[in-house]
């Protein structure tokens, strides 16, 4: 426990939940009652059709899928019957032609030529047929040339032997060939975990093959059934949902020689997207699993099952690693297959922790928004359209710029980072054509902006009344020389 603790850190607890035990003496974890599930733990489905009425004939209708179907004992017991039925019927033809012809009476006369040599009763009729139709051939029974009919019977024999034999052991054959024992092989960790990995809450399982035989494109997929009502008060009892376990980056086509770790991020298209550690205590869930792939060795398809209940799923656990490497090869210790470490973990959902972030840093708004692919730029913005952060910088705009009646979307878009921090429209045509060509020094700008500046006050000068014109000199600067006392008095006040 020291050396783990040295190689986890101290805040990392490992916990066995494999009921053999891994050789770490924890308490065993309190057990909740079972409820009924869909899919057993060894992939079984627990349906059972019922009422079918006049849709039974279905099943004879594919008599040899339903054979194939069937438990080994009742394999076993039609194909026992069948030959027996086949034999008695047989041995029944050849000692009623022996009837009939009067073999039977005449077993002592040498001169007599029987339809069949050495056939005097019933028993001696079905040593000839098991004879005949084993091939065994003991050369003291046998069909004679004088029995036209024994001749047809035998032909009959032979093609109806032949249909049993091809019906009966080719399904006894496929039952034994049937890929589900190589998933007998394959195995499932018994608990799924929910931690943080690279950054997001990722759901895991862990899976495993234990031949040295490949599962040649092995794939994996995951299904959340889960009952739900639609907004029009429809109840679903098992709906149906997909996991995303990497079909769009190609994680779930595995190359399964070593135990892999298959991980669901938990995000706003998860299902899982509003799950807590709290509400996962109520919530009544199952997680279907689906491992199939091709058997190196037959080349058949074979598929394995599991599920997991919420009460299997640990919130703020991990994986215990079972490869390590030694001289020459990698080991694998299945052993702590099923083993699994607590982690430091946020009890929260995705929605939860999102919304957090919102409240508490209301710039990062965006940064979320754009986590969405489908979300515009300008879309997230209007999400803010009552932050009292942008409501004051748009009010300044309106007072620098003048625009106090402009529509908000567009006091958005002005607020913006990609807005320059002067506008074009309040400068005359002639600065904006010069400002708007790009590659202009700010020296050039700058020089026209100060020669501009005194222009208005040459043109206010303009306006005056000639005989007020004749007071200022002509010029741009102050009138104080050229006032009556009490005005430059009175404008001196003003100034200071």
């Amino acid at each position: 426990m020291s050396a783990l603790r040295k190689k986890f850190g101290d805040d990392y607890q490992v916990v066995t939940t494999s009921s053999s035990g891994s050789g770490f003496n924890q308490p065993p974890p309190e057990k909740k009652r079972k409820r009924q599930r869909f899919v057993d733990k060894n992939g079984r489905c627990n349906v059972q059709h019922g009422n079918l009425g006049g849709e039974t004939s279905r099943y004879l209708s594919d008599l040899f899928t339903t054979l194939v179907d069937l438990k080994w004992r009742w394999n076993l017991f039609i194909f026992i019957l069948t030959y027996t039925v086949a034999w008695l019927f047989m041995a029944s033809m050849w000692w009623c032609i022996a009837y009939i012809r009067g073999d039977l009476n005449r077993v002592h006369n040498d001169k007599y030529t029987p339809c069949v040599a050495n056939v005097y009763n019933f028993p001696s009729a079905f040593l000839f047929f098991i004879e005949t139709e084993a091939t065994i051939g003991y050369g003291y029974r046998y069909i004679t040339d004088k029995c036209p009919e024994g001749i047809i019977l035998f032909l009959f024999q032979s093609i109806l032997g032949s249909i049993v034999d091809a019906f009966l052991i080719g399904c006894m054959f496929i039952k034994m060939s049937q890929p589900k024992k190589r998933a007998e092989t394959l195995m499932f960790s018994e608990h799924a975990v929910i931690s943080m990995r690279d950054g997001k809450l990722t759901l895991m399982f862990r899976v495993g093959n234990l031949r040295n035989s490949h599962m040649v494109s092995a794939q994996i997929r995951c299904k959340l059934l889960k009952s739900r009502q639609t907004p029009e008060g429809e109840f679903l009892p098992l709906d149906q949902l997909e996991l995303d376990v990497g079909f769009s980056t190609g994680a779930d086509q595995l190359f399964l020689v070593s135990p892999l770790t298959i991980c669901h991020v938990i995000d706003t298209k998860s299902p899982f997207y509003d799950l807590s550690q709290r509400s996962m205590q109520t919530d009544q869930f199952e997680i279907v699993v689906i491992l199939e792939g091709i058997v190196e060795t037959t080349g058949m398809t074979c598929q394995a099952r599991t599920s997991y209940t919420e009460d299997e799923v640990l919130w703020g656990h991990r994986f215990f690693p079972v490869i390590s490497l030694e001289e020459g090869f990698f080991k694998v210790d299945y052993s702590q297959f099923h083993a699994t470490f607590e982690v430091p973990s946020t009890p929260y959902s995705v929605k939860e922790q999102e919304e957090a972030l919102l409240l508490s840093s209301p710039l990062m708004a965006p940064s979320l928004c754009n986590s969405g692919e489908k979300n515009s730029s300008l879309d997230c913005l209007e999400t803010l359209e009552d932050n009292d952060s942008t409501t004051k910088l748009s009010a300044k705009l309106q007072k620098i710029t003048g625009r106090e009646n402009l529509p908000k979307k567009l006091l958005r878009m002005s607020s913006t980072t990609s807005e320059m921090t002067y506008s074009f429209g309040d400068l005359p045509m002639k600065l904006q054509r010069i400002s708007s060509v790009p590659g202009v020094y700010d020296d050039k700008l700058m020089g026209k902006t100060s020669k501009i500046s005194t222009e208005p006050m040459s043109k206010s000068v303009a306006d005056l009344p000639p005989k007020l014109q004749r007071l200022a000199g002509g010029g741009g600067g102050r009138m104080d020389g050229h006032l009556p006392p009490k005005l430059r008095k009175m404008n001196s006040d003003r100034f200071t």
